[in-house]
């Protein structure tokens, strides 16, 4: 749930109706690889007083598979759809620019946030992340307290000043499994029955 900004000592004379703020409980979605990385960044959101829950993922099958609400994520109440996407570029398996390719096929995630956060500077990742719909791309940093001044950039422009969209999660297939009828040769659109 946002709430209007009146009175925020960060923002200073910024109109209220264009700040709100995200929910405390809107979830970030980290998709990386590399553990120590993960618990920098954790602890960067720690330092950095970022007090959203942070969900880590450690391949592009497993964010995947996280967004569509499959398996072990299948329970929204404790694996809630995020309001922005933490993604590496290098993963096993499937990897980031895939996972992003994925997101924005998917037209209940076409307006999901994604931050590709990666080690890469290449400026060919950069252009491709853009071209297939990244929303920001930051190159991971090698000390700690560039660490917790990405996660400080990322609650004050991410949090404070942009509104998140909607996104829900896809409505899963049901198939019909009633039973079906007999149908007899020579009708029209009829099948014959098996011998």
């Amino acid at each position: 749930m946002k709430t209007p900004l009146t009175n925020h000592p960060c923002l200073g004379e910024i109109p209220t109706q264009l700040c709100t703020v995200m929910s405390d409980q809107a979830l970030f979605l980290l998709v990386e690889d590399a553990e120590t990385d993960a618990i920098l960044i954790r602890r960067a959101f720690v330092k950095g007083n970022i007090i959203n829950p942070l969900q880590v993922v450690n391949s592009g099958d497993q964010a995947i598979a996280y967004l569509k609400g499959e398996g072990t994520f299948a329970n929204r109440a404790e694996y809630p759809l995020p309001e922005l996407v933490l993604l590496d570029l290098k993963l096993p398996g499937i990897d980031g620019f895939q996972v992003l390719r994925w997101i924005r096929q998917q037209p209940e995630f076409q307006a999901l946030r994604v931050v590709v956060l990666t080690s890469s500077d290449r400026i060919q990742d950069v252009n491709l992340a853009y071209q297939l719909g990244a929303n920001s791309f930051l190159v991971k940093p090698v000390d700690f307290e560039r660490f917790v001044e990405i996660s400080q950039a990322l609650k004050g422009y991410w949090l404070w000043l942009s509104r998140a969209p909607e996104i829900s999660r896809p409505v899963p297939l049901v198939i019909d499994t009633l039973p079906t009828t007999k149908r007899t040769a020579g009708e029209p659109g009829r099948v014959p029955p098996s011998p």
